[in-house]
């Protein structure tokens, strides 16, 4: 037998059961009320991680970095896109546009698969390769956010990438962000002046302003240093193989 209190309070009805039908004793919705949905909704989202202006004496670079999903909480289709022009000469190239089927294993963390493309641009020859990749993405201990990727192209280069950001909570709004990246080649692929080993060493801070949770102009520095092979491979071209910038750009998602 069940029994049944009703209490109101202010325009709220609620019913405590109570009695020897009931596995407990606690405040319950109205039984004529709907149960609740748990569903997997489709989200999608868009982030410019960085559409900056890079300047180092002469040189004048447009970057960007972006990526987007779709899917659900646990399974997406995730695209991301990176690459950089020279506004002098009106070259450049896009890193790493990689297609990839996305899986949330552990809270935090997303192990991805798919399809990434490589290609040059402007004056001289242009050039593109593919690749199939394999990557983890997530916060590591400490809250470093981290993206990584071990690739094969078609002609069976391998290669590893790594990049990693941490954000110091200045104010609400005033964040400060360092940033390293590097690249490891497995064999040497002289027409991208790729050597084996360690390629390179990137490192950056900067500063960004919330305007709002969506909206983020920032200013910064960026240093780049080349290593190894892929270091004598650029002096051979007459390439620079260290190089200190200014940026300003802004972070902008929805």
């Amino acid at each position: 037998m069940m029994n049944r209190i009703k209490l109101v309070v202010g325009a709220s009805a609620f019913t405590i059961a109570s009695g020897a039908g009931a596995a407990g004793t606690g405040v319950q919705a109205e039984p004529d009320w709907t149960l609740p949905i748990h569903d997997t909704p489709v989200l999608a989202q868009l982030l410019l991680d960085r559409m900056e202006y890079q300047r180092d004496g002469n040189n004048e670079i447009a970057l960007w970095d972006a990526q987007a999903w779709v899917g659900t909480d646990q399974k997406r289709l995730w695209i991301e896109t990176e690459g950089e022009t020279n506004l002098a000469t009106e070259a450049g190239d896009i890193e790493n546009f990689d297609a990839q089927y996305s899986y949330r294993l552990a809270p935090f963390w997303d192990i991805q698969t798919g399809l990434g493309a490589q290609a040059t641009f402007g004056p001289g020859q242009n050039k593109e390769r593919y690749s199939a990749l394999i990557g983890l993405q997530g916060l590591a201990p400490y809250w470093f956010e981290v993206d990584t990727n071990l690739r094969v192209t078609e002609d069976g280069d391998l290669s590893y990438d790594f990049e990693a950001e941490y954000d110091w909570l200045l104010t609400q709004r005033l964040i400060l962000q360092g940033r390293g990246e590097t690249l490891v080649a497995f064999s040497d692929v002289e027409e991208w002046g790729v050597g084996s080993g360690i390629n390179n060493v990137g490192l950056g801070l900067r500063l960004r302003y919330h305007f709002s949770r969506e909206f983020a102009p920032y200013v910064g520095v960026s240093y780049t240093r080349y290593l190894g092979n892929t270091k004598d491979l650029r002096e051979r071209e007459g390439e620079d193989v260290e190089s200190s910038s200014f940026v300003a750009g802004i972070r902008w998602w929805f």
